[in-house]
């Protein structure tokens, strides 16, 4: 076969995998198919791994906010006002369909997701699951980061928690703040590849504080993220 023949196959190859990907987004954040106990998100596990960084390291224990289960027909007793369990009484509410549990697992694998494109500075990936506001200072940054030449890795070694810490429905829109803990090695290179900041030999354990939300009126309900914050 010759080389015009070899790269038409790999052009189809490429458009096929986007497709799916594509197709596999689409199906798993905020879009209704009818199974209406499980929260839509768009997960991608995709990450820049850092030179140097470990690679194998052994999952780290999943734990997350519990909510205790409850027999069908029941109902929960009430909620202290300003607590989590009100907001997500709340958000219920308005989404019956709304589970805090298959929340948390959508929520990491939006973490993982967005942290792995803004490493990579694919603002494209990043357009469709986070608000205005957070758009803008994701893609700056990333736009920085080009026009200086510099490059970030990311390696997310695991999520050690993620906890819902505040819920509410404000009007139509459903409100979760997450608190992720996370072990993760970041680099920045400049131009010539030399460390200019963060070790790539070192794990770091970062505290992040993430808000979602989505309008739970919407046809095709999609969860972004609004604002974060770090604790370190």
């Amino acid at each position: 076969m010759d080389h015009t023949g070899i790269a038409l196959l790999d052009i189809i190859f490429f458009a096929m995998v986007a497709g799916f990907l594509i197709l596999r987004l689409r199906s798993v954040l905020g879009r209704r198919n009818g199974d209406e106990n499980s929260e839509r998100w768009r997960p991608r596990t995709s990450q820049t791994p850092a030179p140097g960084a470990p690679r194998s390291a052994e999952p780290l224990p999943d734990n997350v906010t519990r909510f205790p289960d409850r027999a069908p027909g029941t109902e929960a007793p009430a909620a202290a006002p300003g607590t989590v369990e009100a907001g997500i009484a709340a958000i219920r509410s308005a989404d019956p369909s709304f589970d805090p549990k298959s929340f948390q697992q959508g929520a990491r694998a939006a973490f993982e997701m967005i942290l792995g494109a803004f490493a990579q500075g694919d603002a494209d990936a990043l357009r469709p699951l986070l608000g205005d506001e957070v758009y803008r200072s994701f893609s700056g940054a990333i736009r920085d980061r080009k026009e200086a030449k510099q490059t970030l890795a990311t390696t997310m070694i695991g999520i050690k928690s993620a906890e819902i810490v505040a819920a509410a429905l404000q009007g139509r829109d459903a409100v979760v703040t997450v608190k992720f803990v996370s072990e993760q090695v970041n680099v920045t290179r400049d131009a010539a590849g030399a460390v200019i900041e963060g070790d790539p030999n070192r794990v770091e354990t970062l505290t992040d504080v993430w808000t979602f939300s989505r309008n739970t009126r919407a046809r095709d309900p999609n969860w972004l993220l609004v604002q974060t914050s770090d604790q370190h």
